[in-house]
């Protein structure tokens, strides 16, 4: 029975020390990255990747760069993708742009509600001719959101699938990822641009100290068995 205890209480032991160790790593890891993307949001705007650099564009490398794209929009392709925001619930607008460079990007150019989904309702803001946009590189969002998939063949969107929104729309050449509009204000105030939400859980240092503080009662309930055990021993028990 001793000997049983006490093997139980180092495996507990050396688990809860692994874990902590493999928090504290991530803690590590989440850090170094809400520093890299601090450092992106606020660089000086780069050209959006062209064709050449899409096999390279990754979600850990560029994900939130702050890139700059010159081109002509295309509204009458333009897809509403459903949006909870601060400025409430309604729309994210989604417009194509031809590239000057020979491609199309996705840009978010921001949120309307439900009262500004029809385009004639904000007409002001449907920008012709060319135009240059400063935002932020996104990562598509396929499939659809939490427990709701996208249904394109009725044109109802709850992510930002930019390959699917592409195939509806028949556009040639789609980048793989989006961009995120900045604020600058579109004429009519609508869509409402620079809602990108950067956010980051960082509980790592709690879940590590945590793991270690039952690490430790692992060791002192075991403290506690073998004097019993003692205590017994004086009695003439077993």
């Amino acid at each position: 029975m001793r000997l049983v205890v006490s093997v139980g209480a180092l495996i507990l032991f050396a688990g809860f020390v692994a874990l902590g160790v493999w928090q504290v790593q991530r803690l590590a890891w989440k850090t170094q990255l809400i520093a890299q993307v601090d450092a992106r949001v606020h660089a000086a705007p780069v050209p959006a990747p062209g064709p050449a650099h899409w096999p390279g564009v990754t979600r850990e490398k560029d994900q939130y760069r702050r890139v700059v794209l010159h081109g002509t929009y295309r509204h009458d392709r333009e897809t509403l993708v459903q949006a909870v925001t601060d400025a409430g619930g309604g729309f994210w607008v989604m417009t194509p742009l031809d590239d000057a460079r020979g491609f199309t990007v996705l840009v978010n150019r921001g949120f309307v509600p439900p009262g500004r989904s029809d385009p004639a309702a904000r007409a002001d803001g449907q920008a012709s001719g060319p135009q240059t946009v400063v935002g932020l590189l996104r990562i598509t969002e396929p499939r659809g959101g939490f427990l709701r998939a996208n249904d394109p063949e009725h044109d109802r969107w709850r992510s930002r699938d930019v390959a699917a929104i592409a195939a509806r729309r028949g556009l040639d050449r789609p980048a793989p990822y989006f961009v995120d509009a900045d604020a600058t204000p579109n004429p009519g105030g609508w869509p409402l641009g620079g809602l990108t939400v950067i956010r980051f859980p960082n509980s790592h240092l709690i879940y590590a100290l945590t793991w270690f503080g039952m690490a430790l009662l692992t060791l002192v309930g075991f403290a506690l068995f073998r004097r019993e055990w003692r205590r017994a021993d004086g009695r003439g028990g077993t």
